[in-house]
């Protein structure tokens, strides 16, 4: 325990951003973050300070070297550990009193009854298959989720249960197909589908090396990231997440937006006629960069 440790105590200058009765309200809700490394983990560890009182945390991996320049539990002392399970330990050092659910590969086959529970879903995996699993499970079970694209800039989306799936919205060729099922063609189409969306509702490509870029949406290089991105990120979405916890509407919808911060500016989707018009320049110049040199 922490001496002299009390929940009013450890949340008392959130008062004034939330209510009382708010914060009471934080206090009880329950959210399911699904990986807990970069971008789940900084909304995790956003979410535990800001006294959401009980979670449900889901992640497959260990903490890696590779891991230390942007995920934010991961440190000399967690490489090699389980992340959900060192996230954890780090929350309830925060919070002695939080309550979380730690789980593994297990929370596959769990999703249909954590998903009942947990109406707040935080999505911080970059698998696209369990992702699919996820969104569609999340839609039975009537439960929204909050997510992000894949991104040179910070940007949040929030999926509603009567919204579009990703799947749908952005035209994967995966609709129908058993998520467990799905060849490596259908997730890198998929991946190009969601890729080529950000190069065309956002200023991504001026702030990337698109060399690498291509490199990475061809298969032949890790994913980029940076500690800015990935942490901003992270705290968009537990903004999000609260907005939803205590039923408020911030703006955010299956579109989502990007946070430019070499400009600064908000960059919204483009309307319907203009996205048509551009996208087949974008998709033109996305297959240059994946073919490479």
């Amino acid at each position: 325990m922490i001496p002299g440790f009390s929940y009013e105590l450890f949340t008392t200058r959130n008062i004034g951003f939330v209510t009382e009765a708010e914060q009471a309200r934080l206090r009880q809700a329950m959210v399911f973050v699904c990986g807990v490394g970069g971008m789940g983990g900084a909304a995790f560890m956003a979410l535990a300070r800001a006294g959401i009182g009980r979670f449900v945390i889901a992640d497959i991996d260990v903490f890696e070297v590779s891991n230390l320049n942007r995920q934010v539990f991961a440190n000399a002392g967690t490489v090699g550990q389980p992340k959900a399970e060192a996230a954890a330990e780090a929350a309830r050092a925060i919070n002695p009193e939080i309550e979380i659910e730690v789980l593994g590969a297990e929370w596959v086959e769990r999703l249909p009854e954590i998903a009942g529970r947990c109406k707040v879903i935080v999505n911080g995996m970059d698998d696209i298959a369990a992702g699919l699993h996820l969104y569609r499970t999340a839609k039975a079970a009537g439960a929204s989720v909050i997510d992000a694209y894949m991104s040179p800039l910070p940007s949040v989306i929030v999926v509603r249960p009567e919204d579009p799936r990703p799947e749908e919205r952005l035209g994967f060729p995966t609709l129908g197909k058993d998520w467990r099922a799905l060849s490596e063609d259908d997730k890198r189409a998929a991946m190009l589908c969601e890729v080529t969306h950000v190069m065309l509702h956002s200023r991504s490509r001026h702030h990337v090396d698109l060399a690498i870029a291509g490199e990475v949406a061809a298969g032949r290089r890790s994913r980029m990231s940076f500690a800015p991105m990935v942490i901003t990120t992270g705290m968009m979405m537990a903004y999000e997440a609260i907005a939803l916890t205590l039923g408020k509407r911030t703006g955010t919808d299956c579109r989502g937006w990007f946070f430019n911060p070499y400009r600064p500016a908000v960059e919204r989707p483009l309307p319907a006629p203009v996205a048509a018009l551009l996208k087949p320049f974008v998709a033109r110049a996305l297959a240059k960069m994946v073919a490479g040199p």
